[in-house]
């Protein structure tokens, strides 16, 4: 596997060109007119124009994509995270090209990405899940009847979706028909399927996802655990490892789950297993994500491997690098901050040129961004200007280095969320450690009233 080309962009993008370059295999990029003068595309070895800013003109051109490969002759490809990274007609088109897809074989894509199809697998294989309907609800009746069996609150969400899209928590009937259809059409509008079905919300809940990887010759082994429940609009924004106020033996059957529901699938490569984790610390599984995760930099830090070699050693048909268990350990606690072009209180894009950009720089601090100074945020794309990644040997260490390094971070030309971030991490919410998914809107809330 000398060269491989990379189905994304961004930071993601020069992630997996840096391990590239570290084990000497060459890499070809594909960009959009938006993206031109973007960091990632210099970096390549190659660089091809798909089309326009638009990712259905550009991104998400599956042929226009293995055509590229095929002709610069790529041996492999891989798809980073969201775009088509979960898309299984694209692995299979790469694979019936002689392409190898870095990623679980379209077959397992297609199992996972059906959500109603995985709760019936993971049911069968002895994992929990959150109650609610293992079939699709078509019309606004069936969704009624079925919640009335269920209890109020419940989520209303699509079968195909992700990333926090496609959800809606309905406290009662009315809001249960006020939403059905609108989540209907959002999701096909996102996923091109309007498949939805109902689950129970658990209420004060954390969510807690698992790092697992796979080979094709049987080995599974998790990669701990990494908390992601400081969440704006059901997607995340901090996640750390290991998960505060865990306790041991809950944290190990969680490991456990995430290995029994892998191995349900016959799982290979990167995978993550997501749970709900209520206030008994009993766990109830989501959904797996069938690819690299935006917060896979919190488990490199706390285990030291690098998951994209990693990925790059399972595709080329080898053996995990570390196969036994009890051989990989987890070390001090990691804690990431995504930090995005935006509105720190109304969550909105901000997107517009980055007239300064100086991390400043500090010890075991880990900066993925795709932008450098003078670059621009365009609003074409996800406004993520960097992943910045904190490792301490104890939790309130990491902590304190943050809001050390955040406090000194200067970007100008556009508005981000830092200041959301040194002001929540004062909070004795997330101080305590003992929060769950409630706690960045409900903090938010309350920093509204003290205004008042």
């Amino acid at each position: 596997m000398d060269k491989i080309l990379i189905a994304n962009r961004g930071e993601i993008a020069l992630r997996i060109i840096r391990t590239c370059k570290r084990l000497g295999i060459e890499t070809v990029a594909v960009y959009s007119e938006a993206d031109s003068e973007m960091p990632f595309v210099q970096e390549a070895d190659e660089a091809f124009l798909l089309g326009p800013a638009q990712v259905q003109q550009s991104y998400l051109k599956a042929d226009d994509i293995i055509d590229i490969a095929i002709r610069t002759g790529a041996k492999a490809i891989h798809p980073g995270y969201g775009l088509l990274s979960e898309n299984s007609e694209f692995a299979r088109k790469a694979e019936q090209a002689g392409i190898t897809f870095i990623g679980p074989d379209a077959d397992t894509i297609d199992k996972m990405g059906d959500k109603i199809g995985s709760r019936v697998t993971m049911q069968q294989a002895g994992v929990p899940v959150v109650p609610g309907t293992d079939e699709g609800v078509a019309t606004v009746e069936e969704a009624i009847q079925a919640a009335a069996e269920i209890g109020y609150p419940i989520m209303l969400k699509a079968s195909a979706g992700g990333g926090g899209i496609g959800m809606v928590r309905c406290e009662d009937e009315q809001a249960l028909t006020q939403h059905f259809q609108s989540v209907k059409t959002r999701a096909k509008a996102y996923f091109g399927d309007d498949v939805v079905f109902l689950e129970k919300f658990i209420a004060n809940a954390r969510h807690i996802e698992v790092q697992i990887f796979g080979d094709e010759h049987g080995n599974i082994v998790h990669l701990f655990e990494r908390n992601c429940s400081v969440q704006r609009r059901n997607q995340k924004v901090i996640e750390e490892s290991p998960s505060p106020h865990l306790p041991e033996d809950a944290r190990n059957r969680l490991h456990q789950a995430a290995v029994d529901a892998a191995q349900a699938v016959s799982y290979k490569n990167a995978g993550t297993v997501e749970f709900i984790v209520d206030e008994n610390n009993d766990f109830y599984f989501l959904e797996m994500n069938t690819r690299l995760q935006v917060e896979h930099p919190v488990t490199e830090k706390v285990t030291g491997y690098d998951l994209v070699e990693w990925q790059l050693e399972v595709a080329k048909g080898n053996e995990l690098p570390v196969k036994k268990q009890q051989e990989i350990t987890s070390t001090g606690h990691a804690i990431e901050y995504r930090i995005y072009a935006e509105d720190p209180v109304k969550f909105m894009p901000s997107p517009g040129p980055i007239n300064k950009l100086d991390w400043k720089g500090q010890d075991n601090v880990r900066i993925d961004s795709g932008y450098v100074e003078g670059g621009k945020v365009t609003p074409f794309y996800d406004p993520l200007i960097a992943k910045v990644i904190v490792h301490a040997s104890t939790r309130e260490e990491a902590i304190a280095k943050s809001q050390a390094f955040l406090n000194e971070v200067e970007i100008e030309g556009l508005k981000t969320n830092i200041p959301l971030f040194t002001a929540f991490l004062q909070s004795e919410e997330f101080q305590a450690g003992d929060y769950t998914t409630a706690v960045l809107p409900g903090w938010l809330e309350k920093q509204k009233e003290s205004v008042q």
